[in-house]
């Protein structure tokens, strides 16, 4: 395995250690009769027998349900049901058995690390994948409770039609289809109960884990890190913030040729439930099949809602993996799950300007040197030449820095995760060095996950010349057919301004 992959599989096999340990302190505390000094099988052996059982408990919950979805590809509808009773029953009690509540933040990094690097071995990753959009669901009872409980009658009373089983299961809620009494098709998605309590026992270790970090990386202050992701993840429990993150992004994009937002429905909304319009299309593990003309439509419709969403309306989804897009053959991508959005304040956009103007456009790495010193990336009283700090930061913008025909690769992926993580290699001292501070934090979701996705696609494009049509302060023409249909919309609609913080063309 290459360095570069080897140090992401590092960094997941710790995540999956720190996991392990949080849940097993979950599991215990959660233990009828339970004290902190008292006696339990588990707590009598070591920390690396507990690690073990923790870890075969979870491939088999994994496993199982892998099982039941393969077995119901040849099943008649009667065992189906059959099947599905009886995965949702046997998943229920291997978690709450041996792992408690699996769902939460630590499965947030689990999504993460399953597309993050090819690097990963095989299994692990195929186990992870499961994670992305096929997560075990909740019993229908539970979801009806959830929706009894936020929203004052069940959900067979509130909507004209409701489909008690899940079309997709994640690290936070479930998304169920439905009919409103007026005919709308929806998606409902229901909190699982309890995830809150999960979450905040997980984040409870958060500091912990930093904190240890910072023995690899001494340039890391944790502190202002941990709080950041602490509020981004704890507003993902909050459904109202959502729907306002969401109805935001489906506003500033309706009528868009080919970017699609599904609106939110406010009056079957609430704190843990939230309905919007339901979307169709075709999923990634689909997409990444097609022929390579529509994968780069796919491609280039991400990177515009990216950036031209950070660059025009001053505000990231945070969470760009694969099963968070619906595609259509002609470019057209629906883009779903407003849980982790980051508004930018104009002072927090700025510095991006400045870093692409000096590493990109005037290719001045002192300025970009400067630049990166005075916003904290790096601490200024460092020892490292122009040329190495140049040759460190200028990866992250090498698919920009001419204007040709560039394929985005799964190994340019795996390399962009290893600057963040493998301390041993040439770049190991800048890295130790290196700092991120909170208004960054989120947006390095494009260089952990944007990418991993474009790589996976194997997309092609000029991004360059795409780029400098999406940065305000260059304004290019369109040079491509999606950025020809992007520019009509914009003059239609007036949606040619600029965030703040951004100089206009």
């Amino acid at each position: 395995m290459p360095p570069s992959r080897r140090a992401t599989a590092r960094a997941a096999a710790g995540v999956g250690v720190v996991a392990a340990g949080a849940l097993w302190r979950r599991r215990r505390a959660a233990r009828p009769g339970a004290t902190a000094g008292g006696p339990s099988p588990i707590a009598a052996t070591s920390r690396g027998q507990r690690n073990r059982v923790l870890a075969t408990a979870a491939t088999r919950a994994g496993t199982g349900w892998a099982a039941d979805r393969a077995k119901r590809v040849f099943a008649d509808a009667e065992r189906r049901e059959e099947l599905d009773a009886a995965s949702q029953l046997r998943t229920a009690e291997q978690v709450a058995e041996t792992l408690g509540n699996l769902k939460g933040a630590m499965m947030k990094l689990g999504q993460m690390a399953s597309y993050l690097d090819q690097g990963l071995p095989e299994p692990v990753r195929d186990a992870l994948a499961q994670l992305q959009q096929d997560a075990p669901p909740m019993a229908p009872e539970l979801a009806a409770g959830v929706v009894l409980a936020e929203l004052g009658q069940r959900p067979e009373v509130l909507f004209a039609e409701w489909d008690e089983v899940p079309i997709a299961a994640a690290s936070i809620g479930q998304v169920h289809r439905a009919l409103t009494h007026d005919g709308r098709a929806v998606a409902v998605k229901v909190q699982y109960p309890g995830v809150d309590v999960a979450i905040t026992g997980d984040l409870d270790n958060a500091g912990m884990i930093f904190n240890a970090m910072k023995l690899l990386f001494p340039g890391l202050d944790p502190k202002p890190l941990v709080a950041e992701l602490r509020d981004r993840i704890v507003e993902e429990l909050d459904y109202e913030l959502e729907a306002a993150n969401q109805q935001l992004f489906a506003d500033y994009y309706e009528g868009h040729p080919f970017i699609h937002v599904p609106s939110v429905l406010p009056e079957l909304s609430a704190r843990r439930v939230l309905t919007t319009e339901l979307a169709t299309g075709s999923r990634f593990h689909e997409v990444t099949s097609w022929p390579a003309a529509q994968r780069d439509l796919a491609g280039e419709s991400i990177y515009r809602f990216v950036f031209g969403s950070l660059y025009r309306l001053g505000a990231f989804n945070g969470d760009p993996h694969p099963g968070n897009y619906l595609f259509g053959p002609d470019g057209r991508v629906t883009f779903l799950d407003y849980g982790l959005v980051k508004r930018f304040t104009p002072a927090e956009l700025r510095p991006f300007q400045d870093m692409i103007t000096a590493m990109v456009i005037d290719r001045d790495v002192a300025a970009f040197r400067r630049i990166v010193e005075s916003v904290g990336l790096l601490k200024a009283d460092n020892d490292f030449t122009d040329e190495q700090i140049g040759d460190y930061f200028g990866h992250f913008y090498e698919f920009v820095l001419e204007s040709a025909p560039l394929t985005m690769t799964q190994e340019y992926a795996s390399e962009t995760v290893s600057r963040f993580f493998d301390t041993s290699g040439e770049h190991g001292e800048i890295m130790k060095a290196a700092n991120v501070p909170p208004s960054m934090v989120i947006i390095q979701r494009i260089n952990l996950g944007l990418y991993a996705v474009l790589g996976e696609l194997g997309a092609t494009a000029d991004w360059r010349r795409i780029a400098d049509e999406l940065w305000p302060w260059v304004g290019g023409p369109p040079t491509t057919e999606l950025g020809r249909q992007e520019a009509a919309w914009r003059a239609a609609t007036g949606r040619g301004a600029v965030a703040p913080g951004f100089e206009g063309a």
